[in-house]
Parts: C-alpha cells; structure tokens; sequence
C-alpha cells in the first residue's frame, strides 16, 4: 500500500515510517517540522506541510495514490495542554477535522489514528481494557477522544473505517541507533531522568509525592517505540484487508512508579541521580 504518515517526522512517527518501509509500504511522510526531524525520516517521500493546509494535503493524497492515512501529527504535553487548550484543540481537533474532510474529498477512507490511554483518565478499576470508561483528567487526552468519536461518525456516514491505537507511554529506540528520540524541550520521563544522571540537567523534578502508591510518585506503562511501531503497520495491514473499525490499547500492563525509573536508572549508572519534588503537575492521572 501507498501510505501518508502525518507527524512521520517525529519520535514514533520516524520509527513507524521505519516500520512501514520495512514491511513493504510505500511512504509519503507528511510534516511541518515544527517538533519532527527531516533527518529523522528513514526513507520513502517526504512533504513538508501542515494537515491544515487542506489544498496541498489534497493534492498529496491524490496524486501520491495514497491507500491509507496513519495520522500521529499532534501536540503531546499533558502540561501544556492544561496551560494553553486552545492550542491543543486547533492543532488536534480542528486541524484533525481537516485532516479527515479532505481523505474523503480524496476518496481515502482508511485511518490508523494514534490515539493515548490519556483518553482514560483515571480509572476506577485495572487493568484497563478498551472499554472502560472515558473520563480525560487532560486537554491532550480530551482532543485525542474527540477525534476518535469524529472517526467514528465518519466511519458512520461516509464509510470510514478505522483503528485507533490507545497506547501508554512510549519508550526506547531503534536498535540501529539511526534514529530516536529528541523533544525540545524534553517532556518524557526516561529521557529527562538520564539527562539528568548525564549532567546535562540540574535534576529531576518529581510532580507530586502524595499519589495512593508504594511510593507516593505517579505509576506509569510504557513500551517500547519500535513495539508501536510494529502496532501501526500490523493495523495497517489489517485495514487493508477490509478489517473493521477497531480500538486497541498497547502497553506492558506494568506499571512503574517515577521513583522506579530513576532507582533503576540510578543502578546503571552507578552514581545517585538528584532529585526535585514539586506539586502535582495539573493533568496529571
């Protein structure tokens, strides 16, 4: 299949473009590089450009013969979220909407939507399975449930068909060490607490120590990037097949607590990593 991946410049993205070539697909990454790398972009076709922009999208979609959209551009910080939401539902929401009126001007009506467990919020009952209830305690999570529903209503009245990934916190690289992970500024744990073990940084700031936990700090699932990645293509593959809509969640069903990671982290390094404990970020499960 021919392939448009939105955000295939990014950390997951790059790693599912990967994924996607390896597998046999043709890819056209499409991205702003607004957080994304070109030189992250493992091969295939590249356009840089914005889901918004509905004109020069449409004509990606139709002259690059595109099968099928995996749509992974987004913004990601819990924080932010909470500190600046209109961001979060132009660039998620309404930028998704125009992401999903112009396949079906194009005709293209196949989405693998990377979506989060933030959708959940926080659960009453584990292990959480996909259908659990839907309480979003975050922006980031809120605009990721809406464009699900938006699939959904698409998959409805305009023969959409779907699968959104819920997944957990991802983690890791690719073997090869080609490609990985660079956010500015860094917002994932595991990359902060070594950066922070590296000198590269004064400390890690711990939100919150009061959380019903062993250890008072938040508990976190995470799996590895090339793991999700293998995910994107595997759903892809199953859409092409006439698979239908389906939502999946895609974890360890482990969880660690923050002070885990850094103990953990602590005992490959070989030296103590400082630590800063704050309030509870808002948003935060």
């Amino acid at each position: 299949m021919r392939v448009l991946v939105t955000g295939g410049a990014g950390y997951i993205g790059s790693h599912v473009v990967k994924a996607l070539i390896e597998a046999g697909h043709d890819t056209v990454t499409y991205d702003n590089l607004s957080k994304g790398h070109r030189e992250a972009v493992w091969g295939g076709e590249f356009v840089k450009g914005d889901i918004s922009d509905e004109d020069l999208l449409y004509r990606v979609l139709t002259e690059k013969g595109i099968d099928l959209v995996i749509h992974l551009a987004a913004d990601t910080a819990v924080g932010e979220s909470m500190q600046d939401p209109s961001k979060y539902y132009w660039n998620n929401v309404v930028a998704g909407l125009k992401l999903l009126d112009t396949m079906h001007r194009a005709g293209v009506r196949l989405i693998v939507f990377s979506s989060s467990a933030a959708v959940y919020g926080e659960p009453e009952t584990t292990p959480i399975t996909e259908d659990s209830l839907c309480l979003p305690t975050n922006v980031y999570g809120e605009t990721k449930l809406i464009f699900e529903r938006m699939l959904a209503s698409y998959e409805r009245a305009y023969g959409f068909r779907y699968i959104s990934l819920r997944y957990f916190n991802a983690a890791g690289a690719d073997p090869s060490g080609r490609i990985g992970e660079d956010h500015d500024p860094e917002t994932q744990l595991i990359p902060i607490v070594l950066q922070a073990a590296l000198g590269i940084r004064q400390y890690v700031e711990i939100y919150g120590t009061d959380y019903p936990t062993e250890d008072g700090t938040c508990i976190r699932d995470f799996i590895h990037v090339c793991d999700l990645a293998t995910a994107h293509v595997l759903a892809a593959n199953a859409l092409g097949r006439g698979k239908e809509s389906r939502i999946y969640n895609l974890g360890s069903e482990r969880g660690h607590s923050v002070r885990e990671v850094i103990r953990v982290a602590e005992k490959i390094v070989g030296h103590a990593i400082p630590v800063k404990e704050g309030p509870r970020r808002p948003g935060d499960p």
